[in-house]
Formats: C-alpha cells, sequence, structure tokens
C-alpha cells in the first residue's frame, strides 16, 4: 500500500457512546470508544467479559439490540459515517464491504441446508444478477481460498459432517465470498483446540497478506493478539484504557489493567530444567490401566474406540494433566472415572479400589472419594437452586445423617475456601460471574473431601484475568487440602503451571507422558510436539520468529 492510503484509515470510531435501556434504567455500554483501522492492518481488541469488545463490533455492523441506542460520535468507512446511514444503505455495506466472522460456527451455519448452498446465498444476496454456475464456482473458489481440499464435494455436506475447525473455515468462506475489505472476527478461534486455532489463524494471516484485508479481532486471548496483532486496543467497562502497537504494549504495558492482564497470562517455561528424583514413590490415588471405551455404532458397524488401552496413574497428592485435541478422548476418560462413560475393558481403581464391577450402595459410597469440576459452570449448576443448595447437594446425597445446622456450616466453610462470601448461600447462579460460579462448582466437588480430583476444562470458558483468579484458588487449595487431580485441559500453559506430569492423548492412545515440563518443552514425538508448536506464546517477537521458521523449514 502507499503512504497515502496508509495514512488514511479504512475505518475509524470517533468517541462512540452507547446506552442501553433496561427494565433498571438505562446502562452506558461505550464511552468516548475511539479507535482506527488501515488498509492491510489486524487490530486487536482486549478485555475482560462485559469490557465492550463484542459491542463495539456490532456498532460497527449496526446489529445492536432494539433497546440499544448511540448517543454520540461516529463511525467512519471509508468517508462514511455508518452511525447515520439508512437501514437500505447499510445492509449494501454490512457483509459485502464489512463482513463479520462469529464465535459460533454451529449457530452461525444452518444445518439442514448444505455447506455450499448457505455460502451461495452469502454471495447470490449481493450479487442478484449472478447466475448459479457463476456463484457456484464463486463458493468453490473461496472454500479452497481457506484451505478446503476437494471443496466440490465437500460443499455438498451439512455443517454436522464438518469437523469444528473446518465450519470454522466455512464461516470464513461464508465472510470472504463477497471480497470485503474489513472483517471484524469476534473470538474466532475461542471453541478450537490449539491446532485447529493454528490453522485458523494462519489462513487469516494469508488472506490480509494476500488480499490486503483489514481486520478487527476481538479475544480475550493474548496468545493470539501476540499472534496476529499489529496494534492492541485495550479495553475495561465500556472505555478504551490503552492503545499500542503489539511490541510495545507487550514489553512496557501503561495502564495498571493492561499490566493486570498480563500478568494473569500463564506462561510455558522457555527451557527444561533438571527435573527432581522423588525420594520414594508416592502410592497411587488413581489407577488407570488398559482402558477400553466403546461406542456403538447403528446398522451393525463396527464400534467405535474412544480410549483405547490407556494406562497412567495419578500419585497421592500430585496433579497429572491430561492434554490432547478434541476427539484424543480425554473428557471421555474423566467421565468414565466418574461412572458418566461405559468401561469396555480394563480397570479404574480409585485409593485402590476397582469401580468397574461396584454396584448399589458400593457405588456409591466409592463416588465420595472423587469429585468432578465441569467445563461449563452455567450448565453445571441447577438454575432453580440456590448457591447454597448446588455445594450442599453432595452432603444431602451422601451425609444423610448430617444436621441441617451442621450441613449450612459446611458449606459456609466451602464458599470460604474458594473466596467467597459467606452471605452468598442465598443467590442464583445466575447472579454470579463465570468465574464466581466455577469457584462455586469447585467448592461442591470438594464438599465430600475426595481422595481425587477430575477438572474437565475448569477455565477454558474464562477470560485471562478471572482464569488467574481461579487457578490462584485451586493451586492454594491442592496444597492445603492435599487431594490428587486429573487436570484436563488444551491450555499447554495453564497444564504446565499446575501439573507435575503430563499425559498426551491422540484418538483414543497415549503417545507420550512423563514430567510437565520435559514434555511440553522438549516433546518427544511428533504429535506432541506439533501440540506444543500450536499453542500461541504471549510474546509477539517469539510468535513472529515461529512464523519465519516456519516459513524457512517449508
Amino acid at each position: 500500500m502507499n503512504n497515502e492510503t496508509a495514512k488514511k484509515p479504512l475505518l475509524a470510531v470517533r468517541d462512540l457512546t452507547l446506552d442501553i435501556a433496561t427494565p433498571n434504567g438505562t446502562v452506558r455500554i461505550l464511552e468516548d470508544v475511539a479507535l482506527e483501522v488501515h488498509p492491510g492492518e489486524i487490530v486487536g481488541i482486549v478485555g475482560e467479559s462485559g469490557s465492550g469488545k463484542s459491542m463495539t463490533a456490532l456498532s460497527v455492523l449496526r446489529i445492536l439490540p432494539p433497546t440499544a441506542k448511540i448517543v454520540s460520535g461516529g463511525i467512519d468507512f471509508e468517508g462514511v459515517d455508518l452511525a447515520t446511514l439508512s437501514a437500505r444503505r447499510m445492509r449494501s455495506i454490512r457483509g459485502r464491504r464489512i463482513a463479520m466472522v462469529f464465535q459460533d460456527h454451529m449457530t452461525t451455519l444452518d444445518p439442514v441446508i448444505t455447506i455450499g448452498a448457505q455460502i451461495v446465498e452469502a454471495y447470490r444476496i449481493h450479487h442478484p444478477r449472478s447466475s448459479r454456475a457463476d456463484a457456484h464456482a464463486r463458493m468453490v473458489e473461496t472454500l479452497t481460498q481457506v484451505g478446503v481440499l476437494d471443496a466440490v464435494e465437500r460443499a455438498k455436506q451439512y455443517p454436522h459432517q464438518w469437523s469444528g475447525g473446518m465450519r470454522q473455515r466455512a464461516v470464513i468462506a461464508m465472510a470472504l465470498i463477497n471480497d470485503p475489505d474489513l472483517i471484524i472476527a469476534d473470538e474466532p478461534t475461542t471453541a478450537l483446540d490449539v491446532t485447529i486455532q493454528a490453522e485458523i489463524l494462519a489462513v487469516l494471516r494469508e488472506l490480509r497478506d494476500r488480499r490486503d484485508l483489514s481486520i478487527l479481532l476481538i479475544t480475550h486471548d493474548m496468545g493470539v493478539i501476540a499472534d496476529m496483532a499489529d496494534r492492541i486496543v485495550v479495553m475495561k467497562e465500556g472505555k478504551i484504557v490503552e492503545t499500542a502497537e503489539v511490541h510495545a504494549l507487550f514489553s512496557s504495558p501503561q495502564h495498571p489493567y493492561t499490566q493486570k492482564l498480563l500478568d494473569a497470562v500463564p506462561r510455558p517455561s522457555a527451557e527444561v530444567s533438571e527435573v527432581a528424583q522423588p525420594e520414594a514413590a508416592e502410592p497411587a490415588v488413581l489407577e488407570v490401566e488398559n482402558l477400553v471405551v466403546e461406542y456403538n455404532r447403528t446398522w451393525r458397524r463396527k464400534g467405535f474406540h474412544a480410549v483405547d488401552d490407556v494406562s497412567f496413574s495419578v500419585p497421592k497428592g500430585k496433579v497429572v494433566g491430561l492434554v490432547g485435541e478434541s476427539g484424543s478422548g480425554k473428557s471421555t476418560i474423566g467421565k468414565a472415572i466418574v461412572g458418566l462413560a461405559p468401561i469396555t475393558s480394563g480397570h479404574i481403581r480409585v485409593g485402590g479400589v476397582e469401580l468397574k464391577e461396584l454396584r448399589g450402595s458400593a457405588a456409591r459410597k466409592a463416588s465420595e472419594t472423587y469429585g468432578m469440576v465441569f467445563q461449563d459452570p452455567a450448565s453445571s449448576l441447577n438454575p432453580r437452586m440456590t448457591i447454597g443448595e448446588c455445594i450442599g447437594e453432595p452432603l444431602v446425597a451422601h451425609r444423610q445423617s448430617m444436621s441441617r445446622t451442621a450441613r449450612r456450616e459446611r458449606v459456609v466453610e466451602l464458599l470460604e475456601q474458594v473466596e467467597l462470601p459467606a452471605a452468598w448461600v442465598t443467590r442464583f447462579p445466575h447472579e454470579l460471574s463465570g468465574g464466581q460460579r466455577q469457584r462455586v462448582g469447585v467448592a461442591r466437588a470438594l464438599a465430600l473431601e475426595p481422595e481425587l480430583l477430575i477438572a474437565d476444562e475448569p477455565t477454558s470458558a474464562l477470560d485471562v484475568s478471572v482464569q488467574a483468579a481461579v487457578l490462584d484458588v485451586f493451586q492454594e487449595l491442592q496444597q492445603r487440602l492435599g487431594f490428587s487431580c486429573l487436570f484436563i485441559s488444551h491450555d499447554l500453559a495453564v497444564v504446565e503451571l499446575l501439573s507435575e506430569s503430563v499425559v498426551v492423548l491422540q484418538r483414543g492412545q497415549i503417545v507420550e507422558q512423563g514430567d510437565a515440563r520435559s514434555v511440553l518443552n522438549a516433546p518427544q514425538t511428533e504429535y506432541a510436539r506439533r501440540l506444543v508448536d500450536a499453542a500461541p506464546l504471549p510474546d509477539p517477537a517469539r510468535q513472529r520468529a515461529r512464523h519465519l521458521t516456519t516459513i524457512t523449514t517449508a
């Protein structure tokens, strides 16, 4: 691009202030928001949930809720103020000049229409005079550009026949088919594994370079921002608190809130230190031996092995990380341990007790020795029960002789352990934030003082600063109470932070296991190396050096 073009922004949000009317009065969502995106530039917006990131994007596209009102400011796109544009003119820009990639590909795509037909529809809305043949050819070309092989045949399939990463490619193709100047990507990789995330980010980078495309990237993942952005806008409570070039922001953040965000990011160690040898082998609280979990298929097809001959153990008082891509069998193992997935063969022992053969009261008694923290705190807590009732539910089921007073005291004690106010026993889950609900999930899992905790992606849905707070509570509790933990996650930095050892799964089988720092910093298998290399580092210099290495070795 020439110097004149570089100086003139493609998009300029000028002192934008936005209010939303609620039953309790008007709430200010955005206040004096100002940012620019130049041609060919990637600008990242970061901040916690509720900071105004997504509302800024929705304001640019004018797809705000009916109760929202732009109070002041403007949104200039190539000299046109989108804030005052008529609905008809806005429709001609939205989807054609400015397109959006949403976070949830499952809700973006229609489940009963083929992928190809949906992308063709997005094209013909803005090109009504194009022939079906031309639109189909354009669709195939765009799918190929985003890395879909055999696009002609794949386009005939439905969304459920595509993997999560492939569906996100389809959503990107739908955004690109009209050759927009600006793409707004709202958490485009949040729900994806690190390897799939790396592929999607590579697609966006390549499209930016080839098309001189501008991207407004919204995310809470500082590693993704370090990987992708040229400039960064930091938002807090509807206001911009800092704007800086990516290297400057990561090396010397100016605002205390930016410093807090960066300090909260788990960072993988740069090198492998000598592993301290244990004085004596710790007894295993959890033993998984030759575990096979098979799911039957219909039409007499051979069953599918979700877990295939897996063996590992979790020593007393230790944390073992379980990592791998979606479909690798991580969550299935966790569910099998707590009786939520069928065990086809093999053994699972907790505290030396074989769980597979237990029935009735014996199984009920054994279940007191383990607890589980689920990924989504919103769906794992009963919305009709108070926080006190949610935490006390295991006590009602397993401590029937416990008096109501003693149960209430235990619930208050658990709330205090996870650093929540005792007065919150009367609140309901919807009154708490995501991080607070996850603390309640931890408290409930610890209610019966289990020997073993299964934590299945407990922080993946949380913002980085909220995640850090939850992990701090978890670490403090684990060290003080001494429970063992199987920590299931796709976030390798978090696993390295918490775990003494790690097990790497691929397609239901263990491909590598050992000391966490050794495995995650010097992996011995190709698959483990691919996982480690795919995880974005919260360091723009190291991230760009990775890209150069990839280019020179390709």
